[in-house]
């Protein structure tokens, strides 16, 4: 491999990662051979080797190949001259990372003994002659997950446009930003989104993004080392702080209390915070309470389950990625409209299943049409079939509003009594195919214009009485889960 190919590949690197992560970590790799599927590199550091191959690996990979060359594996030295290099055997490369799953390429592989095994991240880094708050990053950034790929529609244009706002870097106006909803509707994508916007318009700006899980590994990790000092230190330095999925601090008590000390000591710094949730704060059990006041006190915003037009937008713009891979593959009409009413609950699903409809219909060489799509998805087409009942919304509801079922469908006309009633009824008539006679026969032998009028009486409610809207939506998420 030539230094101008390896030089063009730097460039899209540097577009893809960003000038600072640029700077740090790929500008000091030089490239000493490709031989055999194994690229070969010269770096400063043992640990600049080892954060490169956790980090970048997929990255560098993946623009390799694109250019030309077969490579199935990274390995790196550290360079001969370097007082850090340990031993190693010769012509031996200190680390190699094998091609592969994301969980794979996760973890370098040491060939050799890496010198100072126990010494912690922090310290390392500053060795290699930066304060890089990128060291306590655990995963690069998707690069696919960019504002420009979000696909816009009505259950998530409210936390699209704060994601906007915050990506701008402008003036701090909603500390925290705090994004929660369920399994597949773009929580973490808009996070990704907002770190590369971030980058790309100041990428002097330092943002650090991670996991709850992995501030919470760190955090055990200095107090094992005993280097709370380099942790607070580097944590209070950010500029911007993004952690996801943060219920999963819940019942950790030390870690809540250290977020804690973190969260005001930024917000005090008019630093920006930006937190993802699967539930809305004040309902992760287990959360302190001065936890989820101080996350309730920014903007929160929900990003709602996805609705067909949504579902069929996102469906479209697949299809044209997937049109730059099989570029002569015919999908019949109708065939997206289907999935999109199929396939409801999780975003995730819908990608995957027409992914791998391209991918089977580019093997078979056919057309995506209807019998083909049936045939090929058959599996998750079932597990979408998930027929709720109305004994479980009727469940469902009594336990919701801590009533016993029996009132759910006996005679009583109390408000305590009739109001969870009419609401279980517009659930039964959004969520099951029954018909409205049948509905009034499940709840205590009622007439179906008792049920019109219950059905009625909530959509009416829903545009008034906020707590009403919640409590119908909560259930409705609940039951479709």
């Amino acid at each position: 491999m030539t230094n101008d190919k390896w030089g063009s590949v730097r460039q899209r690197l540097l577009k893809t990662v960003g000038q600072n992560n640029f700077t740090t970590w790929i500008e000091p790799l030089e490239l000493q051979n490709l031989d055999d599927g194994i690229a070969v590199f010269n770096v400063p550091t043992n640990f600049m080797g080892n954060y490169v191959g956790q980090n970048f690996s997929d990255l560098i990979l993946h623009e390799l190949n694109m250019s030309g060359e077969h490579v199935q594996r990274l390995a790196f030295n550290v360079a001969v001259n370097s007082p850090n290099r340990p031993a190693a055997p010769s012509g031996q490369p200190l680390f190699e990372v094998i091609q592969g799953s994301e969980e794979d390429t996760d973890v370098a592989a040491p060939v050799a003994r890496r010198e100072s095994a126990d010494a912690p991240a922090v310290s390392e880094a500053r060795s290699a002659g930066k304060d890089t708050l990128e060291a306590l990053q655990a995963a690069p950034l998707d690069p696919r997950f960019t504002f420009d790929t979000f696909v816009v529609g009505k259950p998530n244009e409210l936390a699209h446009a704060a994601a906007r706002r915050v990506g701008e870097a402008g003036p701090v106006t909603f500390n925290p930003l705090v994004l929660y909803g369920g399994v597949g509707l773009g929580k973490t994508h808009l996070m990704h989104a907002i770190a590369w916007e971030l980058k790309r318009s100041n990428p002097e700006l330092n943002v650090l993004y991670l996991s709850a899980e992995q501030f919470m590994y760190r955090f055990v990790q200095a107090l094992r080392e005993r280097k709370m000092m380099d942790f607070k230190h580097l944590f209070r330095s950010v500029d911007v702080l993004m952690v996801d999925d943060v219920q999963f601090i819940a019942g950790k008590d030390s870690t809540q209390e250290e977020f804690f000390h973190t969260f005001n000591a930024l917000v005090d710094q008019n630093k920006q915070i930006i937190i993802s949730a699967d539930r809305a704060p004040g309902e992760i059990k287990e959360l302190e309470d001065r936890v989820k006041s101080r996350l309730q006190c920014g903007l929160v915003v929900d990003l709602h389950p996805t609705d067909y037009e949504l579902r069929l937008g996102i469906l479209q713009t697949k299809v044209q990625q997937h049109r730059q891979t099989f570029p002569d593959l015919q999908i019949a009409d109708g065939v997206l409209e289907f999935l999109a009413h199929r396939i409801s609950t999780n975003v995730r699903v819908l990608e995957g299943a027409l992914t791998r409809l391209f991918a089977f219909a580019s093997l078979v060489g056919r057309e995506i049409d209807m019998e083909l799509t049936q045939d090929c998805l058959a599996d998750v087409l079932r597990a979408s079939e998930r027929k709720i009942t109305v004994e479980e919304i009727q469940r469902k509801v009594s336990e919701y509003y801590n009533i016993r079922m029996s009132d759910i469908i006996g005679p009583k006309r109390l408000r305590s009594y009739a109001r969870p009633r009419q609401v279980a009824m517009y659930l039964c008539k959004q969520l099951t195919s029954r018909s409205l006679p049948e509905i009034g026969r499940r709840f205590g032998g009622r007439d179906h214009t008792t049920v019109m009028h219950g059905v009625k009486r909530i959509e009416e409610l829903k545009q008034v009485d906020g707590q009403i809207a919640e409590d119908v939506e909560m259930l409705r998420r609940s039951l479709e889960a």
